[in-house]
């Protein structure tokens, strides 16, 4: 059996190497029903600490193909994406394409697979903010409904699918980013030094990012935002602060200057090992990803979503996640707030850790 992985950001190489690692095993255990991965590499993120550092540190095996497309407009990318991996499809006639989250890699690598006539299996497929402003939110819609076999990770994204008739194919499989996080905490604390690094103690920072377009491209949202975070850092506590590169595109074009906002401390994007070592001794994080507010609930830290919606709604109903959008007032009480939660893990809520266990036996099976 082939199948094709497809991958261009931070959350799909973290995603994608419990999966592999699951591979692997199901070699080891079933030598009749050996499963060959092709990696292809968009190019999506490029910068080595967003890129490359990940494969290394993640055991990930070296991409077979890396398309280097790099930062554009969304028609752009996603264009050139599907061009060049429907160049890769034809070649390779996997058995499957396999696609994560919901990313232009994602969208591409989707539609690349149904024109060609391949089965796409969607992992973290069902996810929903219902703001379709999003890129992230239209990008995911239109890879479910092109997938043959939909890996939901929670109840909720079951029932976003049902709710568009989409039934067939899908398993609740549980989150491989729960999968990563339990595997490489322990690594992480015993081989990331970032902590002493920056000089900075446990529970002493707040941990920040911002790298969404809703938020980089707006010039009010962002302004809002990092006047909330230099507020935070000027009275309450230094916030750390990893700058994505749009992110620190957009700051300039808005004169935004860095110096200026001495309460945000500015690093740069850092390994995975890195943040999550980050993230289990914050004592908040303020973010506008999906992924890291899930990591913060797996660390046990409170969490503020610096959007006005999520797609991660159990986080949300279990009063550890705070919808704070991107106004500063807002941000600034909400902060008040997640000082005084108490964040409980619950169990089965995003699956027993071998979510890409599931998806690997339901990939082989369905061969």
């Amino acid at each position: 059996m082939k199948l094709v992985t497809i991958i261009g950001a931070r959350p799909q190489f973290i995603k994608a190497a419990m999966v592999s690692k699951a591979i692997d095993l199901n070699n080891v255990e079933h030598n009749n029903n050996v499963i060959s991965e092709i990696i292809i590499h968009t190019g999506q993120h490029y910068d080595y600490n967003m890129s490359h550092v990940f494969f290394s540190q993640l055991e990930i095996p070296e991409p077979d193909y890396h398309l280097e497309v790099g930062s554009g407009s969304h028609g752009l990318m996603t264009g050139t994406m599907l061009i060049k991996i429907e160049e890769v499809l034809q070649k390779e006639q996997p058995n499957w394409v396999v696609v994560y989250g919901d990313t232009n890699s994602t969208l591409a690598g989707a539609l690349a697979a149904a024109k060609l006539h391949i089965p796409v299996a969607h992992v973290e497929a069902g996810l929903r903010s219902f703001n379709k402003q999003m890129p992230e939110e239209v990008n995911r819609i239109l890879a479910d409904h092109v997938s043959h076999l939909l890996f939901a990770p929670t109840d909720t994204a079951l029932s976003n699918l049902a709710a568009e008739s989409i039934v067939a194919g899908v398993t609740k499989s549980g989150d491989v980013m729960l999968d990563a996080f339990l595997f490489h905490q322990t690594i992480a604390a015993n081989n990331s030094c970032i902590l002493s690094d920056l000089g900075i103690e446990q529970g002493t920072y707040c941990l920040a990012t911002v790298h969404r377009a809703e938020n980089t491209d707006d010039q009010r949202r962002l302004t809002g935002i990092f006047r909330a975070l230099d507020a935070i850092g000027r009275k309450n506590c230094k916030v750390i602060l990893p700058l994505h590169p749009r992110t620190r595109k957009a700051l300039a074009c808005n004169r935004l200057e860095l110096k200026r906002l001495s309460g945000i401390r500015f690093i740069e994007p850092v390994s995975y090992l890195d943040m999550v070592q980050l993230e289990a001794h914050a004592n908040v994080i303020l973010t506008d990803s999906g992924g890291i507010q899930k990591e913060a609930y797996f660390a046990g830290v409170p969490c503020i979503t610096l959007r006005g919606e999520t797609e991660w709604l159990e986080t949300v109903k279990n009063g550890v996640n705070i919808l704070a959008g991107a106004e500063t007032n807002t941000i600034l009480e909400m902060y008040g707030k997640a000082l005084k939660v108490d964040v409980k893990l619950k169990d089965g809520i995003y699956g027993d850790g071998h979510a890409a266990e599931k998806i690997v036996k339901q990939l082989a099976l369905s061969c």
